[in-house]
């Protein structure tokens, strides 16, 4: 199992560290509620230092993302970052990821921690002469630091007008003097920023952002609160949501699908697509009490089968259950009546599409 830099310290945070995708992690300091609720109302931070950084460069790079990932690279000026899709050749994600461009000919791609040696592997076999690939993940650390007060916590320690970055864009450069990405992006549907930093630089940088922030209450968080947070934005999970089996248009990913250019498995989804889906990723509200889990069945009104749960949680902010699953058409429609199969219970839900929280 993999140790993040900063693994002492999560410990003695008094963080409850369990194996996430092969790494020694934090799941909770204080408990998943608390600091949920503190990443939507004030600021946290998380130490995501798992992800996976890939440096693509060379005069074929923009060319080679066209081909391997789902979403038009070429729309990308140097700054801006961009959600995307590797689709594989059999209909289904080979994993979900952000682009930076960082200059003409110049990317990084920042992947799952689960699949960086799958990514890395699937990438070189498609990779032409003229780009280089650098799988830097070891020798980067993250920090998530998320919810309202993000800015003003973080804005004594960089020149970067914080404030006046945009979603989905980033800067090189300086955190309490370390070199830096900072780059407006997160997972928590909180509003924020993610910081990139060499590995030589995290303790400085962690304790710098704890210092700067103590003014604004900051607190770290863990992976349960992230988990949380993300569904009820209704973003997708590597694993769960979306995986090797799952059409990027099925997940409701047709938004960074883009069939103005060729990419890998193009014709297929295309024609996928004007044939029309016969199953779609949606969300649904517990109606009756009950959590529901990955992979417990959907159920119509007559006992059938209708579809399955990718993720499921209880929601902090609405005090409601909440869930993530496939559900055959017509019953992904609003408001249809379904319900979840829980230890041989029929629980009735109802569907509604995410975020779960506006």
């Amino acid at each position: 199992m993999k140790k993040l830099v900063l693994d002492q310290v999560h410990q003695d945070l008094g963080g409850k560290m369990v194996d996430f995708a092969g790494f020694h992690m934090p799941v909770q300091y204080e408990g998943l509620k608390v600091e949920h609720l503190h990443v939507r109302e004030k600021v946290g931070v998380f130490d995501v230092s798992h992800m996976g950084e890939f440096f693509v460069s060379g005069p074929a790079a923009l060319d080679f993302l066209q081909k391997t990932t789902s979403n038009d690279v070429s729309k990308l000026s140097p700054g801006k970052i961009q959600y995307s899709c590797m689709p594989n050749d059999k209909g289904g994600i080979v994993d979900d990821l952000l682009v930076y461009c960082i200059a003409e000919g110049e990317y990084l791609l920042v992947v799952n921690a689960s699949n960086i040696d799958k990514d890395y592997a699937w990438l070189d076999s498609h990779r032409p002469e003229g780009v280089k690939m650098d799988n830097q993940s070891d020798d980067w650390s993250l920090f998530a630091v998320q919810g309202p007060k993000a800015a003003e916590a973080l804005q004594s320690l960089t020149e970067t007008d914080l404030a006046a970055m945009t979603y989905y864009t980033f800067e090189m450069g300086k955190i309490d003097g370390a070199e830096a990405i900072i780059s407006a992006t997160g997972y928590t549907g909180a509003g924020g920023f993610e910081i990139y930093v060499k590995n030589e630089n995290a303790m400085q940088v962690w304790n710098a952002i704890f210092k700067a922030g103590a003014d604004f209450d900051i607190k770290p968080i863990g992976l349960g609160a992230r988990d949380t947070l993300r569904m009820e934005k209704g973003f997708c999970l590597y694993g769960n949501d979306i995986d090797d089996s799952t059409s990027p248009l099925e997940a409701g990913l047709g938004w960074i699908t883009k069939f103005s250019k060729d990419f890998i498995n193009s014709e297929a989804l295309q024609a996928q697509k004007e044939a029309g889906l016969s199953r779609r990723l949606t969300g649904f509200i517990m109606e009756d009490r009950g959590i529901p889990r990955k992979d417990y069945r959907i159920l119509n009104a007559e006992g059938e089968a209708i579809g399955v749960v990718t993720s499921g949680t209880q929601s902090p902010s609405l005090d409601q259950a909440i869930g993530l699953g496939y559900l055959n058409k017509p019953y992904d429609a609003a408001d249809t009546e379904i319900y979840i199969e829980v230890r041989n219970k029929q629980l009735k839900a109802r569907v509604s599409k995410p975020p779960f929280l506006k």
